[in-house]
């Protein structure tokens, strides 16, 4: 029998506060004619995309790092907004490798990997209105 997906381990791309409960559509926003939903109109689709892709790589490189099943990752947070807001790859990469604390392979690859995927990215945050 395959287990749930429970517990694995997990990316986090903070959202603004209250943005998760917003009521559905404001009707004072302006936006496009075509109805978008709501990730899509308050993010942008091409961000969204960089931020799957790089879910997707940092799962991949962890199974190989832990050398196990992605349901047998230990619980980790990579939180890429608080990477996004430390303000030097010194910083960011201290953090991640405290994350990574118990794994027993080399991780250098692995930071130096994420450092570079994550360089120009931009925080998940709410538009600014114009």
């Amino acid at each position: 029998m395959r287990r749930p997906l429970i517990g694995g381990p997990r990316v986090y791309f903070q959202s603004p506060p209250g943005a998760a409960g917003e009521g559905p559509g404001g009707a004072d926003d302006e936006g496009p004619v075509r109805r978008q939903g709501k990730v899509t109109v308050k993010y942008d689709r091409k961000e969204l995309r960089k931020r799957l892709n790089l879910e997707e790589w940092i799962l991949e490189q962890l199974t190989r790092l832990y050398d196990c099943q992605e349901e047998e990752i230990p619980e980790l947070e990579i939180d890429v907004d608080e990477l996004l807001d430390m303000e030097s790859d010194d910083t960011r990469a201290a953090r991640v490798k405290e994350l990574l604390v118990d794994c027993y392979k080399p991780t250098e690859a692995f930071i130096s990997g994420l450092l570079d995927k994550i360089r120009g990215m931009q925080k998940l945050s709410t538009p600014q209105k114009k």
